[in-house]
């Protein structure tokens, strides 16, 4: 995907203030951060949305859930955090790359939005 913002993030053609990266997974801070820690965590590969992931990419999408807590942890947001995936334009998502947002470092209220 020549032109998804967050593919030109791992290939390093654009910039991003880097986290935490493995093999498979990259994270990096939000630029609009809606809480004082809010990171996004992608896979490398490309997959759109929730709704076009695979089976065979349930491996990689609990990676994405695991880097956040290790995250958390680093950052020092534990006990707290929420952990949000948008799924489409009706529940906010704007980069058609599949990411997870990792808040905390703030009280949050339920529900949601």
């Amino acid at each position: 995907m020549d032109e998804c913002l967050f593919c030109k993030i791992v290939r390093r053609e654009s910039p991003a203030r880097l986290v935490k990266e493995d093999d498979e997974v990259l994270a990096f801070r939000d630029t609009n951060p809606q809480a004082p820690t809010h990171v996004l965590i992608i896979p490398k590969a490309h997959i759109a949305s929730v709704d076009d992931a695979r089976p065979e990419d349930q491996a990689i999408l609990g990676r994405l859930v695991l880097m956040a807590q290790s995250i958390a942890r680093d950052e020092k947001i534990v006990p707290g955090y929420r952990l949000v995936l948008n799924n489409g334009r009706g529940a906010g998502q704007t980069v058609y790359h599949i990411h997870l947002h990792l808040l905390g470092g703030r009280g949050f209220r339920w529900p949601p939005g």
